[in-house]
């Protein structure tokens, strides 16, 4: 049976893992423990298990839909423990081919999703808050791309001194061309990146989510859970 090149490649990075190849990612640096709040709800740093990750929270600058700093300027990409093998396994998926994945936003307190929706009070692309903690507010989704094999891109693509593959849109880019499968108005590369990326989180068992390329799901992100008051640094 025929089997697509993506499959293959993701193949081919899970043998370069297992051999202690190329897919390894280089010693990171000493990621400093996570706070005793963090702990108690089983958060990890994503540096923990993702060594080379580029942590890029848009919402730690005024780079994001609201021109507003949310978080603290040394936030940390927190994701709940169950995250920590799936996004392990998609990062290996990715450096095999060239790529580092690169954060844009990961565990989100109440208060900064209370904030966003106000800014924007559309649930087609803000979640509205609710009496519940789910995705991003329970630790257990995560807003991401990776790194283009190109040395050279547009200002606005540059994250950590490094180019970031072409998507068709940035971050929190609230049109129909930043829906997850969409082809109007996005470019062949843009689409096939994106189906790298969607193959790469797949392949760590995180599911896509439609409405927004960049978002991606793990086990249990739409369970009710209770609100919690986390700091992100």
């Amino acid at each position: 049976m025929f089997r697509s090149w993506r499959w293959l490649s993701l193949v081919a990075a899970a043998e370069l893992l297992t051999l202690g190849g190329a897919a390894t990612a280089q010693a990171g640096p000493d990621v400093p423990p996570v706070s005793d709040a963090a702990r108690a709800a089983g958060f990890i740093d994503v540096r923990t298990v993702v060594p080379d990750a580029i942590i890029d929270l848009r919402y730690a600058t005024t780079n994001n839909f609201t021109h507003t700093q949310l978080y603290p300027s040394d936030a940390r990409c927190l994701v709940h423990q169950s995250m920590g093998p799936g996004l392990a396994a998609a990062a290996t998926a990715l450096r095999a081919q060239g790529h580092v994945l690169v954060f844009w936003d990961c565990y989100r307190p109440h208060d900064v999703q209370v904030e966003l929706f106000n800014a924007v009070p559309n649930p087609a692309w803000v979640a509205r808050p609710g009496q519940y903690a789910h995705s991003h507010e329970s630790g257990r989704s995560v807003d991401v791309t990776f790194t283009s094999v190109q040395d050279q891109c547009p200002a606005e693509r540059h994250a950590d001194g490094l180019c970031l593959a072409d998507m068709g849109t940035d971050f929190d880019d609230f049109s129909s061309r930043a829906t997850a499968y969409a082809t109007q108005g996005v470019s062949a590369e843009a689409q096939a990146n994106r189906a790298r990326l969607r193959d790469a989180m797949k392949y760590g068992g995180l599911a896509p989510y439609s409405g927004e390329w960049w978002h991606f799901d793990g086990p249990g992100a739409g369970v009710d859970r209770p609100i919690l008051n986390v700091p992100v640094d």
